[in-house]
C-alpha cells in the first residue's frame, strides 16, 4: 500500500466538489498529510473508483473458445486487468442461477463463487457476486438460499426470460436449437422444461415471496429486472424488491420514482443513444430525472465513457455525473466504506488524463491496480 499526497490538479469529489489535495496511507483516504510523498496531478483528474452493480462481459474471460482456459481462476486474473484498466474498483458479477444452462446455470454459479474464494488475494478489484435468479426455478429455491447463505451475495435480482406467450400459444420459441446447444440439452427437452417451468406460473408469486422475505431478514438487497409497467414494479415493490434494473418503459421507470426506488441504466445504452432489445432511451430516462446509478451491463468501458459523455468531459461538471458510478451505487449496495473521497473512506481511486478521458491509473485500497502511460513515469519517477 503506498503512501501518497495528490495535488496541483483536478480532485474530485461526487459530494463534495474539488478538493485540493487528497493523501492516502494503509489504503484508507486522510484529510491531509504534509510530509508524505508528493504526486503532482497535472493534466489530470482524481475521483472515486467506479463502483459497477451489474456487469456481465465477464462471461468472455470466463469461457472463451472451448478448451483454452485451463481454470476460471485464470479467467478472473485477465477480468481483473480489464476492471482496472476501465476504472471500476468495485465490480458486481451480474450471475445467473436459470434454466438457461451452460454459464447461466446453478452449477457455473457455484463455480464462479468458489473461483472467487480461491483467487483471493491475487485479485485487486473487489469482486463479488450479483444472484440473477430466474423466477420460475421454484423448486430451486431452498438452494438457492443456502448458496446465498454459504457464499455472503448481498445482491440478488430477479429475471424471467421464459417467452410465456409463446408456451401459452403451444409455438416454438425463437432461437430455440442454439439455445438448447449452449444449455446442454437436445431442443425438444430445453422445450419440455421452459413448458414445465411455464406450466406452474401460478405457484410463482406466492414463492418468490417467501424467498423475498427470508432474503431481507439476512440482509440481501433485492432487485427485479426489466420491469416492462408500473405493475411489474408494484407488484416487485410489494415483495420488498426496491431496485429497479432496467426497467423497458418511461412509465415503469416512473413508477419506481414515485415509490422512492433506485433506477439502475446501462452505460452501452447511454453511449448507443437507445437500447439494443429497443426499450426505452437511457438518455430519455436521465434527462428526466430518472436514474440512481449507472452500470456496465455487457461493457466494462462503457461506464466511464458515458459518464464523461454525459458530463461534457473531464471538468468540475463531472463530479455530480460521478455520483452516479460511486457514491450512489455504493449507498444502493450499503458499501458505506468506498464511493466519495471522504477521510476514512478506502483507497479506491481512478486518476483521468484531463484531455483525453483515458485512464491513468487505478488504485485499489491503496495498491496500484492499473498504471500506464505517461503517469506512470510521474508515479514512479
Amino acid at each position: 500500500m503506498l503512501s501518497l499526497r495528490f495535488h496541483n490538479g483536478l480532485i474530485l469529489d461526487p459530494r463534495a466538489g474539488a478538493l485540493e489535495t487528497l493523501a492516502i496511507s494503509d489504503g484508507r483516504i486522510l484529510s491531509d498529510a504534509p510530509g508524505l510523498r508528493e504526486v503532482d496531478l497535472e493534466g489530470y483528474a482524481l475521483l472515486p473508483g467506479l463502483i459497477d452493480l451489474h456487469g456481465d462481459g465477464f462471461e468472455r474471460h470466463l469461457a472463451p473458445r472451448r478448451g483454452a482456459l485451463r481454470t476460471t481462476e485464470e479467467g478472473l486474473l485477465a477480468l481483473d486487468a480489464e476492471l482496472a484498466a476501465a476504472g471500476i474498483t468495485t465490480a458486481i458479477l451480474a450471475q445467473f442461477w436459470s434454466w438457461e444452462g451452460g454459464m447461466r446455470s446453478p452449477d457455473f454459479a457455484r463455480e464462479l463463487a468458489r473461483a472467487l474464494t480461491a483467487t483471493g488475494d491475487r485479485l485487486r478489484t473487489d469482486m463479488q457476486i450479483q444472484l440473477r435468479l430466474e423466477t420460475h426455478m421454484i423448486d430451486d429455491f431452498p438452494a438457492v438460499e443456502a448458496f446465498i447463505a454459504e457464499t455472503g451475495i448481498r445482491y440478488v435480482v430477479f429475471n424471467d426470460h421464459l417467452p410465456h406467450q409463446r408456451l401459452a400459444e403451444g409455438r416454438r420459441p425463437p432461437r430455440l436449437t442454439g439455445q438448447a446447444l449452449k444449455s446442454g440439452r437436445n431442443p425438444e427437452a430445453h422445450l419440455r422444461l421452459m413448458q414445465d417451468l411455464h406450466a406452474r406460473s401460478a405457484e410463482v408469486p406466492a414463492r418468490l415471496a417467501a424467498l423475498s422475505r427470508a432474503l431481507i431478514a439476512r440482509g440481501v438487497t433485492l432487485g427485479s429486472h426489466d420491469d416492462h409497467s408500473p405493475a411489474d414494479r408494484h407488484a416487485a415493490r410489494a415483495m420488498g424488491v426496491r431496485i429497479a434494473e432496467f426497467p423497458e418503459t418511461a412509465e415503469a421507470a416512473e413508477a419506481a420514482r414515485e415509490q422512492g426506488d433506485p433506477i439502475i441504466l446501462g452505460a452501452p445504452n447511454v453511449m448507443r443513444g437507445a437500447s439494443h432489445a429497443g426499450n426505452v432511451s437511457a438518455r430519455d430516462l436521465i434527462a428526466d430525472g430518472l436514474c440512481d446509478a449507472l452500470v456496465s451491463d455487457y461493457h466494462y468501458p462503457s461506464l466511464k465513457a458515458a459518464a464523461l459523455d454525459l458530463a461534457g468531459g473531464v471538468s468540475p461538471a463531472l463530479a455530480p455525473v460521478w455520483d452516479r458510478v460511486s457514491a450512489r451505487p455504493a449507498e444502493m449496495l450499503g458499501l458505506s466504506d468506498r464511493g466519495t473521497l471522504a477521510p476514512g473512506q478506502r483507497a479506491d481511486l481512478v486518476v483521468l488524463d484531463q484531455v483525453t478521458g483515458q485512464v491513468a491509473a487505478s488504485f485499489s485500497g491503496g495498491v496500484v491496480s492499473f498504471l500506464g502511460g505517461a503517469f506512470a513515469e510521474r508515479l514512479l519517477g
